[in-house]
């Protein structure tokens, strides 16, 4: 089921275009701010993002700046009581998706975010189930675009362990589809109708991730001012993707261990366990075995998340999959960007069969992006190609610019948790007030905006 977060600071409208949405059968996360919004990007991508324009703060067009400079190629749709021609010639020049003006009847929103999620490869899993229903076998890896050897074997393992309810553990390098495959597996498993949720480990601050993962009880420490279910609890009766497993927090490992062998979870300041029903689907781009050698990674642990291995090999060693990649990228970006393009002249499709691809599908995809952005003819030519090719050896960020972006999304998620209170997330935190407003005031982070009364 695609995962759609919406933005709005306006309670009254977020909650109506949330149950719009539900009703649906999308499953949906709400943020009251741009700021909120980006700490959940980061936890975990969605399929589909629809923003406001004009919010307190951050607004739609910042915050799709900010969400595109990490995800390319998430579709985003943003809404305006405001719209005029030239705002929306600006946002979609710069890659939104789609804009719609309020007040929207709720078919021509539902018209555009189906469009989204097609243009976006991502599909919609019910109409996945129509699919199925309809006799389409292959309905479940629609969103899988391959003709390699290499990759059909391991789609032909991944429906055989999808048909149980074996833990499964994907490796393969960054940017190789391991979310992908995971949701595939989901997909073709008899609890395809139910939620599927997803959680990056390695972007979620240690202090918070067990709360994240296993809920926590309203008081059960400073700023847990509502009661949360967590992750094991919200995917009842589906599964849970626990992407990047491998910078798990050793506390955290002993708990998720105990969590899968009980088949229950403990939340944070609860006195009893809680049953789960759920299919746990990991991935990494470490070798465990080298982390259990450099005892940073739990062997019983490895062992519960890895009844089943499926190894997705780097875009270098499956090159039979760059031209058809290439082009189903070009046709879902051109769409996003309104253009006409009609394929890459043979000289730009060589330099890109060619390229080492380090990044691999992922950097496939942000060098397609921008060549679709900067094309102004209908064939790609081989100088844009290469153009974006150079482009990308730069994408690194500089240190600075790195530590810069994870202060923001620490600070954020820890206004989230404690509802906007400045003291309770300096403590957290570990420093006193005055250094924690300095850091608020240098990203430019309102904590007003994450108070309760904001939601």
């Amino acid at each position: 089921m695609p995962r759609i977060l919406i933005v709005d600071d306006d309670p009254n409208l977020l909650r109506l275009l949330s149950l719009r949405l539900k009703s649906e059968g999308y499953d949906v996360t709400e943020a009251a701010s741009g700021e909120k919004a980006l700490a959940l990007l980061h936890a975990a991508p969605p399929a589909l993002l629809i923003t406001d324009l004009q919010m307190g703060g951050m607004d739609g067009m910042a915050l799709f700046s900010a969400a595109q400079r990490d995800y390319p190629t998430l579709p985003v749709i943003i809404l305006t009581a405001h719209g005029t021609i030239p705002h929306a010639v600006e946002a979609t020049r710069r890659g939104v998706f789609g804009f719609l003006t309020k007040p929207f009847e709720a078919r021509d929103l539902m018209r555009e975010v189906e469009r989204a999620l097609e243009a976006a490869g991502g599909g919609n899993s019910v109409q996945l189930r129509k699919r199925a229903a309809a006799g389409d076998e292959n309905a479940w890896r629609s969103a899988i675009v391959t003709r390699s050897p290499l990759i059909e074997q391991v789609l032909q393992e991944a429906r055989l362990v999808a048909q149980g309810d074996a833990s499964v553990l994907i490796t393969g390098p960054s940017g190789s589809g391991k979310e992908l495959l995971a949701r595939a597996i989901h997909a073709a498993s008899p609890r395809a109708a139910g939620p599927m949720l997803a959680i990056n480990c390695a972007a979620i601050p240690e202090q918070l991730i067990e709360s994240e993962l296993f809920g926590h009880l309203k008081g059960a420490f400073t700023g847990a001012n509502r009661d949360n279910d967590g992750l094991f609890q919200s995917a009842a009766g589906g599964t849970v993707f626990l992407d990047e497993i491998g910078e798990m927090p050793a506390l955290v490992q002993v708990k998720l261990l105990r969590a899968l062998q009980e088949r229950s979870v403990r939340p944070v300041g609860a006195s009893k366990d809680v049953s789960i029903d759920v299919r746990v689907v990991s991935a990494t781009h470490r070798d465990l075995q080298k982390e259990i050698a450099a005892a940073r990674f739990r062997e019983d642990l490895y062992y519960r998340v890895n009844v089943v291995s499926l190894a997705l090999p780097p875009l270098a060693e499956r090159r039979e999959d760059i031209p058809l990649l290439a082009v189903h990228f070009l046709e879902m970006l051109a769409r996003r960007y309104n253009k006409t393009l009609n394929g890459y002249a043979s000289d730009a499709l060589e330099l890109l069969v060619a390229h080492a691809w380090p990044g691999n599908v992922r950097q496939l995809q942000n060098v397609v992006e921008k060549c679709v952005a900067l094309s102004t003819v209908e064939m790609v030519p081989a100088t844009l190609v290469q153009r974006a090719l150079n482009s990308a050896v730069d994408e690194l960020a500089p240190f600075d610019d790195a530590r810069r972006e994870f202060e923001r999304d620490y600070l954020t998620r820890l206004l989230k948790i404690t509802a906007g209170n400045v003291t309770q997330a300096a403590k957290l935190a570990k420093r006193n007030r005055s250094d924690f407003y300095s850091l608020l005031n240098r990203h430019e982070i309102d904590p007003a905006g994450f108070k309760a009364g904001a939601d």
